[in-house]
């Protein structure tokens, strides 16, 4: 974890987010939903719930019964993923250069899509953990 406040951004800027306190390393999430939602897998961070200040305006898309998406409605980019629970999830490549994180694993690996195979040595899960 850091403990930096890190700043990121949507492609086109019209929101934009501090994230104070420490963020969780990046988990990557290979499930049907992250897919759909951002053409691929997703890289995501988190961070406390209070921690996170956003400028803007976000969407919010309720993708299931227990969590929401935010993105931009201007350029539609995908920023944050909100479980409901002490934490809420940033999408890794929208925070500003350097990060300072790391990738360190991989879950819902029995879901991924059937185009790529995951090579790295980073641990794999079949679900959440």
């Amino acid at each position: 974890m850091t403990d930096h406040v890190k700043t990121g951004r949507c492609l086109c800027g019209a929101v934009r987010y501090r994230a104070h306190g420490p963020l969780r390393a990046v988990v990557a999430c290979h499930c049907s939903q992250c897919r759909r939602a951002s053409g691929h897998q997703v890289a995501a961070t988190a961070c406390a719930r209070p921690a996170l200040e956003i400028g803007g305006e976000v969407r919010w898309y309720h993708s299931s019964a227990e969590a929401r998406r935010g993105y931009c409605p201007v350029c539609g980019s995908n920023l944050f993923w909100d479980g409901g629970g002490e934490r809420i999830s940033i999408m890794a490549g929208t925070l500003d250069r350097p990060s300072g994180l790391s990738m360190t694993r991989h879950i819902f690996c029995a879901d991924k899509g059937d185009y790529y195979e995951i090579r790295d040595d980073l641990p794999k899960a079949d679900g959440w953990e």
